[in-house]
């Protein structure tokens, strides 16, 4: 029997543990966007694993052992939470040194209870490279597989859409390959997260995972335009391809423009405009005085002191209508004499406006003088949709997209509309081409073949994408979930060296 003094040192002891854990937890949470809070070895493996997190560069470094993964029980580390119905987690995996075994795990799992035994649905890139959607429908079963055609990949999805479970998986620059399950009946709530599994009981292994994303999707049945879930403000380093996440809000915000001195963007929510200070993160709604239902067709002029915005108007019975002001804000001036128009691009010489109007049932491209007569010129003339106009930094050609051979690709025009040429050509919706300051590179949106054409719609599955100004195959620098709001504006930095975007999910709770 212990005596009292024993059993309080214990019990001390035993408080300390749990103050320690709270702490660590919390800061997990400070620092990992409030994705993950629990960390721990499922089943027991000889060796413990463990996670570090380094809030600078948002990365976790994952250490486990474990003997398997498979058959009716397993053995690994889990960084996990717990989440209600439908997700997305996403993440760039890869494993550190050569590894004892060719079949240690990482990726991505859903699991319905933290012991050995139980149902889960994984996401894994195995040592040698296979990569496959694993499953134990039941507590218990023998696990099974559907392996993917894809090997060694470095970027790993899992979805659950009610009883259907989807992996994606790419190798940098590359779209998606998938892997569907359908008819896996796991609870509605269960833990989520990253897993690493040694293969070998005496052995640990650690793989680094960056850009992790856990995502809440729209609901089925939200009516575009009314509903909305929330958005994340993220900025992507273009040599690295890691992003960070800079602000979130439960409301939707939308396409951030990058001020010309490199010290705020600039984007839209609920119809008003708003700069978010990069250096101490505060927000300041800016002035635009009537201009009180702005979309997101907002766009600064090249020598940065003139904000051109997109406003519904009750005169043009709630069409947009472009106006111009300070950057700190003030009284709009009206530019466009017709409506509906939507601002895209300021010429270099800050003379000239390009956008998007509809005359007479089509939407063509536009350019407008705004220090002279104010007559808008047509410059294309499609039976289709031409939309999202910008002027590369020399003058030299206007860039937009267009689906008039049926597919929504990228084309460019010289500033007058002539020389007309096609620069993107596959199978994917591309929308909204932004061309870097130093004229070197183009950035644009990208839609999945199954999106209509002429639809930019609000929460999908998209790919940033990138090209060199002279031209070659498509590289995909981003995958996230957004579309409408990513990025409909110039969001370059002023070094050309990172972008800004928009990615949706709701709140986490």
């Amino acid at each position: 029997m212990l005596s009292n003094t024993t059993k309080l040192i214990n019990f001390l002891i035993a408080i300390t543990v749990i103050i320690s854990a709270a702490v660590n937890l919390s800061y997990s949470q400070s620092d990992s966007y409030k994705f993950f809070n629990s960390s721990r070895d499922i089943g027991e493996p000889k060796l413990s694993g463990s996670v570090k997190y380094d809030k600078t560069k948002k990365e976790y470094t994952l250490k486990g052992a474990g003997k398997n993964i498979w058959n009716t029980e397993d053995e690994f580390h889990f960084l996990s939470r717990r989440i209600k119905g439908d997700f997305i987690i996403r993440a760039r995996l890869k494993f550190q040194g050569e590894g004892s075994h060719s079949h240690r795990k990482v990726g991505l799992m859903l699991r319905e209870k933290l012991t050995s035994k139980s149902a889960h649905v994984s996401a894994a890139l195995h040592g040698d490279g296979l990569t496959s959607l694993q499953y134990r429908p039941q507590k218990g079963s023998e696990t099974e597989e559907k392996q993917a055609s894809i090997t060694a990949p470095d970027i790993l999805q899992l979805e659950r859409r009610g009883d259907t479970f989807i992996m994606s998986a790419a190798k940098s620059g590359a779209p998606f390959k998938t892997v569907q399950l359908d008819s896996l009946k796991l609870k509605e709530m269960a833990s989520v997260g990253l897993f690493i599994c040694s293969h070998t009981a005496n052995t640990k292994e650690t793989a680094v995972a960056n850009n992790v994303r856990l995502i809440k999707p729209a609901p089925d049945g939200f009516t575009p335009y009314e509903d909305y879930i929330g958005s994340r403000i993220e900025i992507m380093n273009m040599e690295t391809e890691n992003r960070k996440i800079i602000h979130t809000s439960s409301k939707s915000i939308q396409a951030p423009n990058w001020t010309r001195d490199g010290k705020s963007l600039l984007y839209n929510s609920q119809g008003l405009m708003y700069r978010f200070n990069l250096k101490n993160s505060s927000i300041k709604k800016i002035n635009t005085d009537f201009a009180n239902n702005n979309n997101n067709d907002h766009v600064i002029s090249f020598d940065g002191d003139k904000l051109g915005i997109s406003h519904h108007a009750e005169e043009a019975k709630g069409e947009s209508v472009i106006y111009t002001l300070p950057i700190e804000g003030g009284t709009p001036e009206k530019i466009t004499p017709q409506a509906p128009s939507y601002l895209h691009g300021w010429s270099p010489d800050d003379n000239k406006l390009i956008y998007t109007g509809r005359r007479k049932g089509k939407y063509n491209i536009y350019k407008i003088p705004i220090k002279s007569n104010k007559n808008e010129i047509r410059l294309t003339n499609t039976e289709g949709l031409d939309d999202g106009s910008e002027y590369t930094p020399d003058g030299e050609y206007i860039y937009f997209n267009s689906n008039r051979t049926g597919t929504m690709q990228i084309w460019r025009m010289k500033p007058d509309g002539s020389e007309k040429e096609q620069v993107t050509t596959d199978k994917f919706n591309d929308w909204f081409p932004h061309i870097s300051p130093d004229g070197k590179s183009i950035v644009f949106l990208s839609y999945r073949p199954e999106v209509e054409s002429g639809d930019h719609p609000f929460y999908k599955h998209v790919y940033l994408r990138k090209i060199p100004i002279s031209g070659g195959k498509p590289e995909v620098i981003a995958y996230l979930y957004g579309g409408q709001g990513t990025i409909n504006v110039p969001s370059w930095s002023p070094d050309s060296r990172k972008i800004a975007f928009i990615s949706n999910s709701k709140i986490l709770k």
